[in-house]
């Protein structure tokens, strides 16, 4: 992970924490293309959570936003789940 990158996550991390009283429902939303398995894979990532996720194409069809609403432990598992997701090749984290 590149020190720009660590730095957003760390600043991330403070804020939530500041804002959030732990464990607490967290709303995730990516945009993904609308390839191969990304939404699959954005899905899979939020297995066995309890997580509510709703998915919506875009009017061309070539990315699909995510919507992801769950009940994460702590700031660092929200900013796990955002690492884990981040290997999907075309994301953006919103």
């Amino acid at each position: 992970m590149d020190k720009n990158t660590q730095e957003f996550y760390d600043r991330l991390k403070v804020e939530l924490d500041l804002s959030t009283t732990w464990p607490a429902t967290y709303l995730y939303k990516f945009i993904v293309p609308s390839v191969n398995d990304n939404v699959l894979r954005v899905e899979e990532a939020f297995n066995c959570l309890g997580a509510v996720i709703k998915t919506t194409k875009s009017k061309t069809g070539k990315f699909t936003s995510i919507s992801v609403d769950v009940t994460m432990k702590d700031s660092q598992a929200v900013i796990d789940k955002y690492i884990e997701v981040s290997s999907i090749d075309g994301i953006i984290s919103l």
